[in-house]
């Protein structure tokens, strides 16, 4: 082999080895830069003023993140959603993440509002002869199995010195639930807002009790854990977005009740009634909100409501040391 002929077989392997390394961090820096998608599950309500406005779309293009946004008609139903793989986030009240969890679901609380009890309540015809709490024993109660005013119905009882089993529980969704109402049916309704201030405005509903001092109803926005681990940015601006429009309605309650009026397609009177009686505010959830939540569990698997007793202090992809 000649000088030369070895010079260029050094030269061709140099060359080669740049370009192997520059593949390898391209390719690397394409993996770390590669597009990222967050698909929201929601309810019809709060985060439809979200996806609205497009505020979050603009937060997360920078970091090369894309939303999707699928509508659900309940919070279950999400959940059922996040456990095959086909939703990355979501919101829903207090109870149904404890039914979810209990099946093996893999869901993390990525944030919580703050509590809300006025938005929940017990409701009864106007001229009804229930008067209190203690009267229901042995009458008809509807609900929606599995849902926040499940626990409501629980905590209300207790309070009141009856027990879960002295009432006639009706499982019933809320629309289902209302068509009861109204033909007499049922003796009581137990439901959540907007259902609820329609009912006081439309069918003239007397309200028997809310879920002051019963219990917080807060609403939580849920991930899977393996989401939460993977985009932990990408959660902190969704729940920093959120929390932008709970503060700007709790500045604007009657612009915030015409554009929920908009998007629920309900009279503006009342989604007044529903906002001004709602407390605002979103944030990550910390030991004691999931503590909260531990009680609901424990509650329910006492009820034998769910069939393991679960523990929740690993449930947030945040640090709550």
């Amino acid at each position: 082999m000649t000088f030369a002929s070895d010079i260029s077989r050094r030269q061709f392997l140099a060359t080669t080895a740049s370009a192997s390394v520059l593949l390898a961090t391209t390719s690397a820096w394409a993996q770390n830069k590669a597009p990222r998608v967050l698909r929201i599950g929601n309810q019809k309500g709060w985060l439809s003023i979200l996806k609205g406005r497009g505020t979050l779309e603009k937060r997360l293009a920078p970091l090369g993140v894309t939303v999707t946004w699928t509508e659900f008609n309940a919070g279950p139903v999400q959940l059922e959603a996040l456990n095959v793989g086909s939703i990355d986030f979501g919101d829903v009240g207090e109870a149904p993440p404890i039914f979810a969890q209990a099946a093996g679901a893999p869901l993390v609380y990525a944030g919580a509002t703050v509590p809300r009890p006025k938005l929940e309540a017990i409701i009864v015809p106007k001229g009804s002869p229930i008067k209190t709490v203690a009267d229901l024993k042995g009458k008809r109660v509807a609900y929606n199995k599995g849902s926040n005013v499940q626990y409501f119905l629980v905590k209300l009882l207790q309070k009141n010195g009856l027990q879960y089993s002295d009432v006639q529980s009706i499982f019933l969704p809320p629309a289902d639930a209302r068509a009861a109402f109204e033909k007499g049916a049922i003796d009581a309704w137990i439901i959540w807002d907007p259902f609820l201030a329609a009912a006081q405005k439309t069918l003239d509903a007397r309200l028997l009790a809310d879920a002051s001092g019963v219990v917080n109803n807060r609403a939580y926005y849920f991930t899977s854990r393996d989401f939460a681990t993977k985009n932990p940015d990408v959660l902190k601006i969704a729940i920093e977005e959120i929390n932008a429009i709970d503060t700007w309605a709790s500045k604007n309650k009657l612009a915030a009740a015409a554009e929920l009026s908009a998007v629920l397609g309900l009279d503006k009177s009342i989604t007044e009634l529903y906002l001004n009686r709602s407390a605002f505010g979103t944030a990550v959830v910390n030991r004691d909100i999931l503590a909260e939540q531990q009680s609901i569990a424990d509650t329910f698997f006492e009820l034998k409501l769910i069939p393991k007793k679960l523990n929740l202090l690993h449930a947030a992809p945040v640090d709550l040391s």
